[in-house]
């Protein structure tokens, strides 16, 4: 390794990502990430889109409601992992690409769900994505659009 803090110092995530930094790595570009299991389908179709453009990319399941000190976890360490977009899938109350955000400042790709409980056809969970307080910044396509936010995605890394 080369020169980092001394020895007994902490080493701080500047440190490691400098120590990252040189390594050539096969690391996805794009997160994406969604609240269910049952919102796979809808979200695959971005995971197909990136991977047709030749983009990196893994795809994750963690509820902002259930799990939300993962999802906390998984966008404060994106970056450092290599991502440098996450696209984040939810329905009903749409938590999930809002909470990633305000662990992150990496962009943020919100793609609202419908479900069985949604209110008219997804209009609740496009306008909890759509409506998001100063300082924490989401962008939202259109509902169950996943390819959509591929594609955006992949205009952003370019």
């Amino acid at each position: 390794m080369s020169e980092m803090a001394e020895p007994g110092a902490p080493v701080t995530e500047t440190d490691v990502e400098e120590e990252f930094s040189e390594l050539e790595v096969d690391a996805p570009l794009v997160g994406i990430v969604m609240g269910s299991k049952s919102d796979m389908d809808a979200m695959q179709k971005a995971a197909k889109e990136l991977e047709d453009r030749g983009i990196r990319n893994e795809v994750r399941v963690m509820s902002a409601h259930r799990d939300p000190d993962v999802v906390a976890d998984y966008a404060k360490n994106a970056r450092m992992r290599g991502l440098r977009v996450i696209i984040a899938g939810a329905g009903l109350a749409a938590a999930l690409p809002g909470v990633v955000a305000a662990h992150t400042d990496l962009p943020v790709i919100g793609v609202p769900l419908t479900s069985k409980s949604s209110v008219a056809g997804g209009l609740d969970a496009l306008l909890a994505i759509a409506q998001m307080p100063p300082g924490v910044p989401v962008a939202c396509v259109g509902v169950d659009n996943a390819r959509n936010a591929a594609v955006l995605a992949a205009r952003i890394l370019s």
